[in-house]
C-alpha cells in the first residue's frame, strides 16, 4: 500500500508516518475528517503528540465548546498528556475545563470533565455515578443509588451536560446517548446489550471494577456503567430520559 494524500496535501506513508509533516493541515484536516478519515488521522495526530501540543490552544478555537466534537476532547486529552507549559497555560485560562458544562442545580461538572481529560475513566464513572445520585437527591445519595423511579425529575441541562462530556472526551464511543444507540441497533433487546457492551460475556456479569476496561480500547458503549444488576429498570428510564432521547432521538 502507497502513502496516503490528505486534502490538506498531509502524506501519510504506510507505517502512519508523517512525511511531511505541517501541524497547522493536519490539525485541519482532522477537524474537518469525518468517519474512518478521522480514525486514520487520529492515529497520526496521538503519534505526533509532542510536536502538536503547542499548536493545540489556537486549533481549538476552530470548535464549538458547547458541542461534543470528539476531535476537541481528543486534542485536549493529547495536550494533557505532552502539554508541558503549553498544557499548565491552558490549564490556568480553562479552570472550569474547556467544554461548556452547565448545571441547572448548581453542581459543578468540573471533576468530571478533568477526569474524562487526563482519561482517568474510572474515576470519571464514579464521579457520574455520584452525581446522578446527588441530582435525585439526598435519599438517593443516603442508600448509595439512583431508583428508576427518581431518574424523570433528573435535571435535563445537567443529564445533557454529563453526556456531552462522555461522547466528547471518548472519541464519540461511550455515553448513555450511545448506549441508547447501541440498544436500538439490538432492537430493544436487552441481552443482545449486555455482551456488546462488554457488561456480560457466556452469561457471566463483569465484576466491577476490575473486570472493567477503562480505556479507550474498552468495548463501545463501555461508559459509564449503571449497576446492571438492579434490573433494567434504572438504565431504561435514563436512556429514554429526554436528555438522552434528544441526544439520540428515535427513527
Amino acid at each position: 500500500m502507497g502513502p496516503v494524500v490528505f486534502s490538506s496535501g498531509l502524506t501519510v506513508d504506510s507505517g502512519g508516518c508523517t512525511a511531511d509533516f505541517s501541524p497547522g493541515p493536519l490539525l485541519e484536516e482532522f477537524r474537518q475528517a469525518r468517519g474512518r478519515q478521522r480514525q486514520r488521522l487520529l492515529n497520526t495526530v496521538l503519534d505526533q503528540g509532542r510536536q502538536l501540543a503547542g499548536f493545540i490552544p489556537t486549533a481549538l478555537q476552530a470548535y464549538d465548546p458547547e458541542g461534543d466534537d470528539w476531535a476537541a476532547g481528543s486534542l485536549i486529552q493529547l495536550l494533557m498528556a505532552h502539554g508541558g507549559p503549553t498544557r499548565t497555560e491552558f490549564l490556568l485560562r480553562h479552570p472550569q475545563g474547556w467544554f461548556a458544562a452547565p448545571s441547572a442545580m448548581g453542581q459543578d461538572h468540573h471533576p468530571l470533565q478533568q477526569a474524562l481529560a487526563t482519561e482517568a475513566f474510572e474515576e470519571a464513572d464514579r464521579l457520574t455515578m455520584a452525581s446522578l445520585r446527588q441530582m435525585a437527591g439526598p435519599a438517593a445519595v443516603s442508600r448509595g443509588y439512583v431508583f428508576f423511579s427518581e431518574v424523570a425529575a433528573l435535571a435535563t441541562t445537567d443529564l445533557d451536560t454529563i453526556d456531552r462530556l462522555w461522547v466528547a472526551y471518548s472519541r464519540g464511543r461511550y455515553g448513555f446517548s450511545v448506549q441508547r444507540r447501541l440498544l436500538k441497533a439490538c432492537g430493544g433487546r436487552w441481552q443482545q446489550l449486555w455482551p456488546r457492551l462488554g457488561w456480560k460475556q457466556d452469561g457471566v456479569w463483569t465484576r466491577y471494577p476490575n473486570q472493567f476496561t477503562w480505556r479507550h480500547t474498552a468495548p463501545e458503549g463501555h461508559m459509564p456503567l449503571v449497576n446492571q444488576l438492579r434490573g433494567v429498570r434504572l438504565m431504561d428510564a435514563l436512556l429514554n430520559h429526554p436528555a438522552i432521547t434528544a441526544r439520540c432521538p428515535d427513527g
